[in-house]
């Protein structure tokens, strides 16, 4: 315990200096702004900022990366609550009921008990990481190669898990991405390779163009393909904090919600889009008056919203203690620390305990700034609602090639980034899920590094990688993860066995 109180006051000694706060601040507002705005998501905003990251130091960068993760959470209700367009998947629940409320002109209390529920599931949340993390500093000090190679390739099979659609359409991208990390000047041989003779590939692929690539133009020419329709209430927003019956009607309910939620957010691929349904069904299941629920039932809306924003904080858990991701965001957060030089695992706990405790100490005051943001700020926000995404996309293309030529002032990379769009809008098209490719892409260099070194250290035996029983552990789980992956696959696709649980 005391350990804990020490690592906390260290982690809030670095994440309420004055720029940490301003980037903390910063994520938040960015966060809110593209929940709210439907069509951008997180996913988007995070790789088009990757390059104006890299002259910040990497604990604030991080910081307002993850900023914009949960931030969007808070957003993405706001326009599922005012015009039943959910800004994330994750808000599909919230429109059910928060919708009907702002039609029976109750907006106001239905924004006001989601941004409460948010802050309390957050909180809770926030020291759920922080009290699970600590136990887990001392796995940093048992790892050794083959461990570290065990551990990139359940990473790497949790990316199937996290994929939409076929589990074989999954693997080819995770391989492709492994392929294009391969792409450059072997740094142990000086030999080039898969670089066609082309000098701009010499040193590699950056991660930054394929992720902007991928995600930032590729969803602009996806969202272009849709008609946009949005029904904003006309009633006005009314009074913002709830009554006290109606704040003791939705504490159970914030409170399970947090619950589950932060379970399930810990869990690979469709974990934290589960909790607010898990939450919904659980409060319908126990209401006395269930015919309420889709009628604009302030339950159904709080008890979502905080397990929304539980599962969005602890899928930082697998993510910084052991290099793991939860989805795709958190994958590309691995990129961004791979961009920062801090390799992913369990040993961030140890060799860099500033920015370890000083995010998730950051999460708590970004909550707490996200209360500030939502609330006397939802005149603004209705406002944006109106803004058509066809005045949008032009803004953010131009944003894309002017932050992609600031990093290396390379032509080259602004064409990259649109050959690499449109590749990313055809894998769409065709079912291909571009976030395994991208984590392959940023375990490829891990996996190939530690292998090296386990064959080299073991005389090149193949044998070494499962002596240790972590590592045989390990790719034992991940054996009967990609199975049971694998299983439901025989009939149908994973999204469809999703729907019918």
């Amino acid at each position: 315990m005391v350990d804990l109180v020490s690592n906390l006051a260290t982690g809030f000694s670095v994440a309420l200096t004055p720029l940490n706060l301003c980037l903390a601040f910063l994520g938040c507002l960015i966060g809110t702004l593209i929940g709210v705005l439907p069509g951008i998501g997180p996913i988007a905003t995070i790789a088009m900022l990757l390059p104006i990251t890299f002259g910040i130091e990497p604990t604030g960068a991080l910081i307002m990366l993850a900023g914009i993760y949960y931030g969007a959470q808070y957003g993405g209700s706001t326009t599922a609550i005012l015009i039943n367009i959910p800004g994330e998947a994750t808000s599909v629940v919230t429109a059910l009921d928060g919708y009907q409320m702002a039609r029976q002109g109750r907006a106001g209390v239905a924004l006001g008990i989601a941004a409460i529920g948010s802050f309390i599931a957050g909180t809770v949340a926030t020291f759920l990481i922080a009290g699970l993390s600590a136990p887990l500093t001392g796995v940093a000090l048992v790892f050794g190669p083959s461990e570290y190679f065990a551990l990139m390739i359940l990473g790497l099979i949790f990316a199937v898990v996290l994929a939409r659609g076929s589990v074989v359409k999954a693997v080819a991208m995770i391989l492709l991405g492994i392929l294009l990390s391969t792409v450059g000047t072997d740094i142990e041989t000086g030999e080039q390779r898969l670089t066609l003779d082309f000098e701009f590939l010499i040193d590699g692929l950056d991660f930054a163009v394929l992720a902007m690539g991928l995600f930032g133009i590729a969803e602009v020419l996806r969202n272009l393909d849709h008609n946009e329709t949005r029904d904003l209430v006309q009633t006005k927003v009314g009074r913002l904090l709830p009554s006290m019956q109606e704040f003791r009607t939705s504490i159970g309910p914030i409170l399970r919600g947090t619950g589950l939620g932060s379970i399930l957010g810990i869990l690979p691929g469709s974990g934290a889009v589960l909790g607010p349904f898990a939450s919904y069904a659980l409060e319908k299941k126990i209401a006395a008056e269930p015919a309420r629920f889709g009628r604009g039932a302030i339950e159904a809306v709080a008890g979502p919203e905080a397990a929304n924003n539980a599962g969005a904080q602890t899928s930082f858990i697998p993510l910084l203690t052991l290099g793991i991701p939860s989805n795709a965001v958190m994958a590309l957060m691995i990129g961004a620390m791979a961009v920062h030089g801090i390799v992913p695992g369990p040993q961030v706990m140890t060799s860099n305990p500033m920015l370890f405790w000083g995010m998730i100490a950051s999460m708590w005051i970004g909550n707490l700034m996200l209360l500030v943001i939502n609330l006397p700020l939802i005149g603004i926000w209705v406002r944006l609602l109106k803004v058509p995404y066809r005045v949008l996309f032009p803004a953010i293309l131009l944003f894309c090639s002017i932050g992609i030529y600031s990093v290396n002032s390379s032509t080259m990379d602004v064409l990259l980034i649109g050959v690499l769009g449109l590749a990313g809008y055809v894998l769409i098209k065709l079912d291909f899920d571009p976030a395994p490719l991208v984590l392959g892409f940023v375990l490829g260099d891990l996996i190939e590094e530690n292998l090296r070194r386990a064959l080299l250290l073991s005389r090149g035996s193949v044998a070494s990688l499962v002596e240790s029983p972590i590592s045989a552990i390990l790719l034992l789980v991940a054996a009967l993860i990609l199975a049971l992956a694998v299983l439901p696959n025989i009939r149908q696709r994973r999204d469809e066995v999703f729907v019918d649980d």
